[in-house]
């Protein structure tokens, strides 16, 4: 084993987290910065790191900059239109009180599958307030399963952007993802979500503070929750039609090359968000009575939130292609494959510490993709071996939220949580959630 590649990568890993971690450095400026410090003590020449570099940041966002865009595009769609807190009040009166936890986390596992978990949160915790007020509960009881769906989902769940880019970085495949997402996240979600905050809402009560609702949301004017679930799922039921059509299951099915050819173009990620978008434009904006202006404008408004997550997905595609052109993904790969380490614990191990170090779960879940990437790039894996890495990485970038994560105090302030109480609820409902993820990966490894 080469010392000095070795060495590099170990130190390129410190590198990083000092920057974030103790300077306080833009995890994008960061990213490229060990790009080029890899590459350096590895040997490679001026110009072929920054070749390198280049072809890495190039080669990743040609996808994930498509689809990230178009599912933000989607989400601001649905969030201005009022149908996520359309959702959450339909669901409430199916279940009615009793079940109303279930209820909640069944919506946060819908609604954030378009909308980025912070905005799904602060769309639906007035729901939360209104439902602990009710009944003299812990608010606890409905809030906690709404941020086990809403959090699952945009870990586990294509298309949120972390599974997207992760899924990207090692080339699996997005179908996979999204039915293993599934598999892996609904016990995650039951055993954080209801089971959890039943237990937990029963040692700490927490009273609902004052919270004023949006002023501009009318209940009757809202989508009605049958189209906002068959929007929301357009896209998904696609991307899996192709991907279990396009499986080696219907290799000898004779199904006619007109039929695989349609399926294969509209269960593409970018064909299905562009008709989950058409769709949403139309009956969410447009057939409501939305002038073209203002959607235009809620459009460009969320485009905002998708920017930083491409620079960071590209810088972390250029991080992957430094590892693998040096060789230093070679030889962590050969190193792995002497030993019995299952590269699916290597991807959730290293996901968690730097989630721990550095709190954010998306720069966690891309340094551990192109950390975990050139491991991979032997072909050993199968397709849905890979598809079960990104979910376990996804699940170890969940793992231990504390002070160094936005998501901590976001939870903390909404809920009127003490710190304390905040590593009681919040943070122990994320290590549920990461260590169930991790379980149900290893099972269907071995099963699958």
């Amino acid at each position: 084993m080469d010392i000095q590649l070795l060495s590099a990568v170990f130190i390129g890993i410190a590198l990083l987290l000092f920057l974030i971690l103790r300077l306080k450095i833009q995890a994008f400026l960061a990213l490229l910065i060990v790009c080029i410090a890899v590459g350096m003590m590895a040997g490679m020449p001026a110009g072929e790191i920054l070749e390198t570099m280049k072809d890495g940041m190039g080669s990743t966002l040609g996808f994930v900059a498509t689809v990230v865009g178009l599912g933000t595009l989607f989400g601001g769609i649905l969030e201005q239109s009022g149908g996520a807190q359309r959702l959450a009040s339909y669901m409430l009166k199916k279940t009615g009180e009793k079940n109303a936890p279930w209820a909640m986390m069944i919506t946060g596992f819908a609604v954030a599958i378009p909308v980025f978990f912070d905005v799904a949160f602060i769309i639906l915790v007035p729901i939360t307030y209104a439902l602990s007020k009710r009944t003299g509960k812990s608010l606890l009881l409905y809030a906690l399963p709404l941020l086990a769906g809403l959090a699952i989902t945009h870990a586990f769940i294509p298309p949120t952007p972390g599974p997207i880019a992760v899924a990207d970085i090692l080339g699996a495949d997005l179908g996979w993802v999204i039915v293993f997402g599934f598999l892996a996240g609904i016990p995650a979600a039951i055993i954080s979500g209801p089971v959890f905050s039943r237990f937990i809402s029963k040692k700490i009560f927490v009273e609902p503070k004052v919270f004023e609702e949006k002023e501009d949301y009318d209940e009757k004017m809202a989508p009605s929750p049958g189209l906002i679930i068959s929007i929301i799922f357009i896209p998904i039921l696609l991307i899996v039609i192709n991907t279990i059509l396009g499986s080696p299951f219907f290799a000898d099915a004779n199904i006619p090359e007109s039929v695989l050819y349609i399926v294969e173009l509209l269960g593409h990620p970018f064909t299905a968000l562009i008709i989950a978008n058409l769709i949403a434009w139309y009956f969410l904006g447009v057939r409501r009575g939305m002038q073209k202006e203002y959607l235009l404008k809620v459009a460009t408004k969320s485009f905002q939130a998708a920017g930083i997550i491409i620079l960071l997905t590209g810088a972390g595609g250029a991080f992957k292609q430094i590892l693998i052109n040096t060789g230093a993904g070679e030889m962590i790969a050969a190193g792995l494959n002497d030993t019995f380490f299952n590269p699916l614990l290597f991807g959730f191990i290293v996901a968690a510490l730097v989630r721990i170090l550095q709190g954010s779960s998306t720069v966690a879940m891309i340094t551990a993709a192109g950390i975990t990437a050139p491991v991979l790039t032997d072909g050993m894996y199968s397709m849905s071996q890979t598809s079960l890495i990104v979910i376990a990485i996804a699940a170890g970038a969940s793992v231990l939220s504390h002070v160094n994560d936005s998501g901590f105090w976001l939870v903390g302030q909404y809920l009127g949580l003490t710190e304390k109480q905040t590593f009681k609820t919040w943070t122990m409902m994320t290590t549920i959630i990461a260590f169930v993820g991790l379980g149900m990966s290893l099972l269907m490894w071995y099963v699958v």
